[in-house]
């Protein structure tokens, strides 16, 4: 991956909001007119700040949270995207991506791949050295794939892409003491060997890693510890344009300059980033605290709109929303989903009457100024090649809701405004959501009504939305109190769905299995799917099916918008060709203030 302002990570914190709208605006009006992104002329992907340019000078991040962040600062072990951010500024990663997101040969390293085979080969860059000095060899790029399969691994990506490379199950079962699938061939060269190889492997999929890890630091370290050592938590040698030198729990990173950095030694001195609350982070943003900020909130656009101390620059975001229902839990035993087929969300007109049931789009109006749109799919429309733009999704339409219901047997029968199940019992779902500021509380309360207004009756798992890292961990865990749940992904450059929703997918959150999920998922993975066109159209029968079955229901695209300060000279932010870390410039000795 290119070493720039990318905002990549694996979890996402997203929160939903409201029942009327600040100016008054009933959220329950109907949308008339559908307004995209283009039409609202409001989003550039850089700045044209010009100026001389200040010798070194320091990057002040604000990174938007609730929660403190965790502060894994290991690509092998972290776990949500906040410490994904913050290790951005350091990354180790050994790929450069080209367009589509596919790797190209520019990086650190260059990819090599036998079909027929099922071989890679990654040759390395010679003479570039870690942040300490010490030489970056292939035994660097090797030892990732020994810390995830070790049967102490405590992250999460031990999963059934990785163990498709060849020797890494029984390695991970101590029945052998080396991965025969992973072989040295020299200083700079390495060999893997796959079970299968798919066009995902162009995506750093099929088991491929991408990143390194410094052997020479780690390797005294016990696998069971090493997400909880100081070498990780605070002083990480690292291959990237920054090193973190400084760290406050859960608050803050400073990030010194890496002298070693092989692309040159970064323009700026430092970097300082700072957790911020959501609800503080319009002020500091006005204050000149921040020279740009991360997980900028879009329903609080409106609040920062009219400075004039800072660019807002807009993306679209390799992410989604989603609402999953609970229909199972996950055998950490055997390491696959087991679907409940009495789950009590387990009536597929049930789960299609609460989607039909939400009015997003009007939430997208009122609170996301657009920069949220009904999603249709399980893929944001970035990946062009493989999104379905043809799924209906969907619509808001609560008369529909109610007959689904109706015909599913949900009915009112003691007239109280509630349905019972179809047994005549009291019917109630909880619901889960990640708490977050106000108006993010306040669209759970409106999306609550709406399950009200067709008979459903709809709580809070724990009476209130839950902190970040707290939701997750009741949502890995299947907690009992849980019947559904509002989350989102950020899914990186592969678009292969196999990670999040395969059988034994620890990331299948809703617990959904079945053959003919199996089946789609390889095909979209398969040998026949090189032939591109062959992969769009099993990425469209996948995404076809999963919109029928209802278990994991796409709500919402995102569009990314970054506040950037004036003082930040010529930034770009694309995905792929946007500005890269060592060339970051400041126009100013300081933040440049608002006058608004």
């Amino acid at each position: 991956m290119r070493k720039k302002i990318c905002f990549l990570g694996l979890l996402m914190c997203v929160g939903f909001f409201a029942l009327v709208a600040c100016d008054g605006t009933d959220l329950n009006t109907k949308v008339e007119k559908k307004v995209s992104k283009k039409e609202t002329g409001l989003w550039s992907i850089e700045t044209k700040n010009d100026g001389q340019a200040i010798q070194g000078g320091t990057l002040k991040v604000g990174l938007v949270t609730d929660s403190p962040f965790q502060g894994v600062f290991s690509s092998e072990l972290y776990e949500d995207r906040y410490d994904a951010e913050i290790l951005q500024y350091a990354s180790n990663s050994i790929f450069e991506l080209k367009e589509d997101f596919l790797i190209g040969n520019e990086g650190l390293a260059k990819l090599d791949v036998d079909v027929p085979a099922k071989k890679a080969t990654i040759t390395i860059r010679k003479d570039v050295k870690w942040s300490d000095g010490h030489p970056f060899t292939i035994d660097d790029v090797i030892y990732p794939y020994y810390i995830i399969a070790d049967k102490d691994y405590t992250g999460i990506r031990y999963d059934t892409d990785f163990q498709n490379i060849v020797g890494v199950v029984e390695y991970h079962k101590e029945k052998a003491k080396k991965i025969t699938g992973i072989k040295k061939i020299d200083a700079y060269t390495m060999e893997i060997s796959f079970k299968k190889i798919s066009p995902s492997i162009y995506s750093i999929g099929n088991g491929l890693w991408g990143y390194a890890a410094p052997k020479h630091q780690l390797k005294n370290i016990k696998i069971k510890n090493l997400g909880k050592s100081n070498t990780v938590r605070q002083k990480p040698v690292t291959l990237g344009a920054f090193v973190i030198d400084k760290v406050v729990k859960g608050k803050s990173v400073q990030l010194v300059a890496n002298k070693n950095y092989y692309k040159g030694r970064p323009k700026l001195d430092k970097v300082v980033i700072e957790a911020v609350p959501s609800a503080s982070a319009a002020v500091a943003i006005k204050n000149g605290k921040y020279d740009m900020i991360s997980g900028y909130k879009p329903n609080d656009y409106q609040a920062i709109k009219n400075f004039d101390n800072i660019d807002i620059l807009g993306r679209d975001e390799l992410a989604y929303t989603y609402l999953g229902f609970k229909l199972g839990k996950y055998d950490t035993k055997k390491g696959i989903n087991r679907t409940n087929p009495k789950a009590k969300m387990g009536n597929i007109n049930l789960r299609k009457a609460i989607v039909y049931a939400m009015n997003v789009e009007q939430v997208t109006k009122t609170y996301y100024d657009h920069l949220r749109t009904r999603a249709n799919a399980l893929l944001p429309p970035s990946f062009k090649t493989f999104y379905d733009g043809s799924l209906n999704g969907y619509q808001y339409d609560p008369e529909k809701a109610k007959q689904l219901l109706d015909e599913a047997g949900y009915k009112d029968i003691n007239h109280d405004g509630y349905r019972e199940d179809p047994k005549g019992k009291a019917f109630k779902i909880r619901f889960a959501t990640m708490a977050g500021s106000d108006n993010e509380e306040k669209i759970d309360e409106f999306y609550i009504q709406n399950w009200k207004a067709v008979g459903l009756k709809v709580e809070y798992t724990t009476g209130h939305p839950i902190e970040f890292n707290n939701f997750y961990n009741k949502v890995q865990a299947d907690d009992k109190n849980m019947d559904m749940f509002i989350a989102a992904w950020k899914i990186g450059s592969n678009p292969s769905p196999v990670g999040l929703y395969a059988k034994n997918a620890a990331f299948n959150f809703s617990r959904f299995a079945s053959s003919n999920l199996t089946k789609l998922l390889k095909d979209i993975d398969s040998v026949a799917a090189m032939d591109q066109s062959y992969r769009s159209n099993a990425f469209a029968k996948w995404q076809e099916y999963m919109s029928e079955q209802a278990t994991t229901v796409p709500i919402y695209f995102h569009t990314e918008i970054i506040p950037v300060n004036k003082r930040v000279k010529k930034f770009n932010i694309d995905h792929i060709h946007g500005t890269e870390l060592q060339d970051i410039e400041l126009i100013a000795d300081e933040p440049i203030q608002s006058s608004q």
